[in-house]
This record gives structure tokens, C-alpha cells and sequence, in this order.
């Protein structure tokens, strides 16, 4: 058995190539992966949301702003913890643009993101971390699925191992000019890897689906609310990136000896505990009519409006109405009492004179 063989057969190899071209329109694995990860977020967030009482179509309506923000507080976080590959002596700044290449900060992400939903949450009238915890696990699975583009740029991985996971690394080299390497838009001309390496990568992919299962578990068991459930994400997600931040061999900025990502990471994660465990005091799960598009709650054809029976809407409604005519009627009411007893004292007075011989 010859050495490449048994590579291909311990080992998990990586693609030829993260680019395909449609004539000269490229399609590049990375771009398709972080498109299909905002889907499966918006998609899944708007069935929680609907699911806890809110107005179907307000995640994707959010979406408008949270995702234009998010990808690009993504690239500035990357440019700026990671400025030495764009500015300096023999750098093209231009490339800082180059979303497509790869380069995403999950957390300038999540930053920006939230202002955009912030500002679309005021708009809309509903409260932001209601909507944090609805779209929580969704985020999570994105990233995952985020980080199956990293596999196809062949990228963010670790140290070498002869693990049978091992990942294998090829040589990619520009397809009009073998002796040109070109790791990110290159072809691998052959099978042969030039190392195994920790697949950090499907690390955090598996790691950040169970993050999505311990949100899901943990919201339905105890109703978390008010945050909560966006809180326990990101406390999940960062423990993990911690570790898996330690394996990683690509080149990265350093404080203190410990790369930024993880410091990062543990900031974060104290400051989500430290929110989880205070915002318990502000008692179970927002009531279902606060998450209701206020447009769109007295709308009477607004089949959404009809399914919420549950949480009792209607009858809120019903009863409100009530009072209001009652209240709007009750000062005629009181106004002829008066003028009927009024009536009743003249006439007995009338009779009491003519028994009086008056």
C-alpha cells in the first residue's frame, strides 16, 4: 500500500478547490456556506418566534437590518484584530474588502448585528432580547455551517496529528500557472498531503451544534426568558471557542502569550454568565402579547392573530372593549338617575299638598 493510500484511507482529506466557476462567474464554497447559514438562522428563528407568540415574519423583516450590520461588523473585526494581512509595506489595503476570501469575526458579527436588530426591534415595537432568545440556536447552527466553508478554503486549522480524523492539507496552486501557489482560489493538482492536522474546524462545528440542542433543552425545560436563552448561547459557544482557539496553529495576534480569539472568549463568556444569572430576576418568559408586531395586533385579517387563543389575546381584548363601552356610558346613566329622582321627589311633593287640601 503506498503512503498516499493510506492517508486516504486513515485520514479525512480536504477538497481540491473552494472555487468553481460559472464561465467567469465564481462560485466560491465559503461565500455559499455563509448564505445558506443566514437562511437556516432566519427560517428557524421566525418558527420560534411565531411558536412564542410573535408576528410571523418579523425575524426575516429584522433580518433587513441584523444582517447587512452583522457581516459588516464581521469584516471590521477580522481587519482590525488582523490588520497586518491588509495595511503595512507591501499590502493591499483593497483586500480588507475581499469578504469573499474568507476573513469573518463571529464576534463583530454578533456586535453589529445586535444594533441592526435593535433598530429594527424599535421600529417594530417588540422588546430585542425576546428576540435574541428566539434566534439564538438558529445563530449557532449558521456557525456551524459557517465553518464548513472554512474546510473548503482549507483553513483555520491545527497543530499535525496522526489521529484518525486527521485532516489532510494539499498543495493548491493557480491552475494557469503551477509553480504559483494559491491556497485560497487554487487547485490541488494532486492527492498527496503535505500534512495532517487537527480538523479544528469540525471541532467547532460539532461543538457549536450542541450548543443549539443544550439552548433548545434548556428553553423548553425552564422557559428561559428576557435573554436568557441568547445568554446561555453565547456562554456555550465561547467555552468552546476557548479551547479549540488553543489548537489552532494559523497566524494571530497575541496578548499576553494567548491569542485574541481567547480573550476574547473569555470575556464573553463571564459576562454571559453573569447575565444569565441576573436576568433571573426578572421572572419567567415574556407574556405572548408583548411579542406581537403592534401593527399587526388588531388587524382583523391577521390569521396570526386568530392562532393565539392561548395566550389569551382575545378575551383581553373582548373584556377591554367592554369596560370602554361601560365606561363611555356610564356618565348618561348616572345623568338620568338624577334627573328621574328629581322628577320622583316634585310629584311626591305635589301629592303630599294636594292630601294637605294645598
Amino acid at each position: 500500500m503506498t503512503t498516499a493510500s493510506a492517508f486516504v484511507l486513515a485520514n479525512i482529506p480536504s477538497p481540491d478547490r473552494g472555487v468553481w466557476y460559472l464561465g467567469p462567474v465564481p462560485l466560491r464554497a465559503y461565500a455559499l456556506c455563509i448564505i445558506l447559514g443566514i437562511i437556516v438562522a432566519i427560517w428557524w428563528g421566525d418558527r420560534r418566534w411565531v411558536q412564542r407568540g410573535g408576528t410571523k415574519g418579523a425575524i426575516v423583516d429584522i433580518a433587513v437590518f441584523a444582517v447587512p450590520f452583522g457581516l459588516v461588523g464581521g469584516r471590521l473585526y477580522h481587519v482590525i484584530t488582523d490588520n497586518q494581512l491588509y495595511f503595512g509595506e507591501g499590502k493591499d489595503p483593497i483586500r480588507a474588502l475581499y469578504i469573499w476570501d474568507g476573513g469573518l469575526g463571529i464576534w463583530g458579527a454578533i456586535a453589529l448585528g445586535a444594533v441592526g436588530a435593535w433598530i429594527a426591534c424599535r421600529r417594530k415595537g417588540i422588546p430585542l432580547p425576546a428576540v435574541a432568545d428566539a434566534i439564538a440556536p438558529g445563530i449557532v447552527v449558521a456557525q456551524a455551517i459557517g465553518r464548513l466553508g472554512n474546510y473548503f478554503n482549507q483553513e483555520l486549522y491545527g497543530g499535525p496529528t496522526d489521529l484518525p480524523w486527521g485532516l489532510e492539507i494539499y498543495d493548491r496552486v493557480d491552475p494557469d500557472n503551477p509553480l504559483i501557489k494559491d491556497p485560497l482560489n487554487g487547485v490541488a493538482l494532486n492527492d498527496v498531503p503535505v500534512e495532517v492536522v487537527h480538523p479544528t474546524f469540525l471541532y467547532e462545528l460539532l461543538w457549536n451544534l450542541g450548543v443549539a440542542l443544550l439552548v433548545v433543552w434548556a428553553d423548553r425545560r425552564f422557559r428561559l426568558g428576557h435573554g436568557r436563552a441568547f445568554a446561555l448561547y453565547v456562554a456555550g459557544y465561547t467555552a468552546g471557542r476557548f479551547w479549540i482557539e488553543l489548537m489552532r496553529t494559523d497566524e494571530a495576534n497575541h496578548i499576553l502569550g494567548l491569542r485574541v480569539n481567547v480573550w476574547t472568549s473569555m470575556l464573553l463568556f463571564a459576562g454571559a454568565i453573569a447575565y444569565f444569572v441576573l436576568a433571573r430576576r426578572r421572572g419567567p418568559r415574556e407574556a405572548p402579547e408583548t411579542l406581537r408586531d403592534p401593527w399587526d395586533r388588531d388587524d382583523p385579517d391577521d390569521a396570526s392573530a386568530g392562532e393565539s387563543a392561548d395566550d389569551g389575546n382575545g378575551a383581553e381584548r373582548e373584556s377591554g372593549d367592554a369596560d370602554a363601552a361601560g365606561a363611555e356610558s356610564e356618565p348618561p346613566a348616572r345623568a338620568g338617575e338624577s334627573d328621574d329622582s328629581g322628577r320622583d321627589e316634585a310629584t311626591a311633593g305635589d301629592e303630599r299638598k294636594v292630601e294637605r287640601g294645598q
